[in-house]
């Protein structure tokens, strides 16, 4: 029986292993569009509008009637008094132009991969969590862990958000427009965060990758988030994504601060036990 002190991945070698951080290239050819969309993915007309009343339906009817009116080829739906309740319009994997008069719960637009969609109230914690592509925009504030495990899309909350912004973010971008609360960007491994406001403490703790720009004050650093200098091509970048959004900064975007990974931590098997109880 194998000891306990020796595991197959150490045997492997895996935990003496330095990390590269690679990043996976994935190439297509833009004639083959079939590859591009799900095999269920239904054909919709953007011109062809639906509604929902939510008033009085669960959250699990109004998803329902969402899917229900994506069969019949509407293509832009609108979702009328959701009164904030939670797991709204998640799951979506098709093209879609989806407009929520009014706030969502938790978990709102969660697991979502196509849809465009415009929310004119708040979010609880938790939206848009696991997103793959598409784009959200809140018009006022959102909850914690706004934007968890994201993988690509745009993400935008216009208002300020709270804490755990974009943990264990894998790629896209989450554009905020006032605040975010501490410990955003924990763990985050690809993509972009704009905070055009300040930062609460512990930004960045134990990011592997990415790149996170701050517009106001951060309180402080997580543990392996360092700065970095603002290039021309970060200036360009922010200067598209922020006008895209109606986000532009009056002082133009020169008085960011970039932040990214100071790749300490990336053979983390490495670090002896106290150094570990620290970062923990």
């Amino acid at each position: 029986m194998a000891s306990l002190e020796e595991s197959k991945a150490q045997q492997m070698g895996m935990h003496t292993e330095q990390l590269l951080g690679r990043t996976q290239q994935m190439f297509f050819d833009p004639e083959q569009e079939d590859n591009f969309l799900y095999p269920w993915a239904k054909e919709v007309d953007f011109n062809k509008r639906g509604e929902v009343d939510a008033s009085d339906l669960s959250s699990t009817e109004i998803n329902n009637q969402i899917r229900t009116l994506l069969k019949s080829g509407h293509g832009s739906i609108v979702i009328k008094n959701p009164g904030a309740k939670h797991s709204i319009a998640v799951g979506i994997l098709n093209r879609l132009n989806l407009t929520i008069e009014g706030s969502l719960g938790y978990f709102g637009v969660g697991l979502i991969d196509g849809p465009n969609v415009r929310i004119s109230g708040r979010v609880g914690w938790s939206c848009a969590e696991n997103m793959m592509s598409g784009s959200v925009v809140i018009e006022k504030n959102a909850g914690s862990t706004f934007g968890a495990a994201i993988r690509g899309g745009d993400l935008v909350c216009k208002g300020s958000v709270g804490s755990r912004t974009g943990i264990d973010m894998k790629g896209g971008t989450i554009i905020v427009g006032g605040d975010t609360g501490a410990f955003s960007g924990f763990m985050m491994q690809r993509g972009r965060m704009v905070v055009c406001g300040d930062a609460g403490k512990s930004l960045g703790d134990s990011m592997y990758d990415g790149t996170i720009y701050i517009g106001g004050t951060i309180r402080d650093l997580g543990v392996d988030a360092i700065p970095a200098e603002l290039t021309e091509l970060d200036r360009a970048w922010l200067t598209r994504k922020l006008s895209q959004y109606d986000l532009m900064p009056a002082q133009d975007v020169d008085h960011f601060q970039k932040i990214v990974a100071g790749k300490q931590l990336w053979n983390y098997d490495n670090l002896e036990p106290i150094e570990k109880k620290l970062i923990l």
